[in-house]
């Protein structure tokens, strides 16, 4: 069973989530972040569910500090509603962001949408049969979701690395973020999607940068979408 971490310092949302998760999750519950920290130092998580608002670290935290070494998907909850949360969340590295009250149902699916790419990014690492995309100092191995730029290895996360690849398969085209949108998320685009995308775009060139901190590899075509050149 995969290990999926709930931190929420709501007892009632916290076994609610447990509830509907654990008939095909193995799950890791605590109320405040640093249980949850230390149980990240010591155990596999193949996912992790966090709460914003914590009694001793806030859920963002907990966020840098999983981004600095590990690049399992992470969800984020919160009561708060206001944009910039989700903004800052997303440009930290969280993969998903759901705000309080929600459906258990519709949080189900996200996991399960977040862990069916997880899956397959570990798995691939098995095939040696691996698709290769190698350019302009970029190599990326489809299967088994490896990166390198100019001979330094990135840590990508799963919807990083769709997004870097669809780029580089259809280098020299401008991709708009509402195809972006719809095949790296498998979802419909919606009026704060091209938000979600120009997130994972300046996180994506963050961890390109060179020594100069600017990397310009993925361009901005303004009012069109993204691209990388041939």
């Amino acid at each position: 069973m995969n290990n999926i971490l709930v931190v929420d310092d709501e007892k009632e949302i916290a076994d609610v989530v447990e509830l509907y998760l654990q008939n095909e999750y193995h799950v890791l519950k605590f109320y405040t972040g640093g249980e949850a920290l230390a149980c990240i130092e010591n155990t596999k998580i193949d996912l992790a569910i966090l709460d914003v608002m914590l009694p001793d670290i806030d859920g963002f935290t907990i966020l840098k500090k999983i981004r600095e070494k590990y690049t399992f998907p992470v969800i984020m909850l919160t009561a708060k509603t206001e944009y910039l949360d989700k903004i800052t969340g997303l440009t930290m590295g969280a993969d998903d962001y759901i705000p309080k009250p929600f459906n258990p149902l519709e949080l189900v699916a996200r996991v399960k949408a977040q862990m069916r790419r997880y899956t397959q990014y570990n798995d691939g690492a098995k095939n040696e049969d691996d698709e290769v995309i190698d350019f302009g100092g970029l190599v990326l191995k489809k299967q088994s979701h490896e990166c390198t730029f100019n001979e330094r290895q990135l840590m990508l996360t799963p919807i990083e690395f769709d997004i870097l690849w669809l780029l580089c398969e259809n280098r020299g085209k401008v991709i708009s973020s509402e195809q972006l949108f719809e095949s790296v998320w498998k979802e419909n685009y919606y009026k704060n999607s091209n938000n979600t995308v120009m997130v994972h775009i300046r996180h994506l060139r963050e961890k390109m940068s060179g020594p100069t901190g600017k990397s310009d590899f993925i361009k901005t075509v303004w009012g069109v979408g993204y691209k990388v050149e041939e």
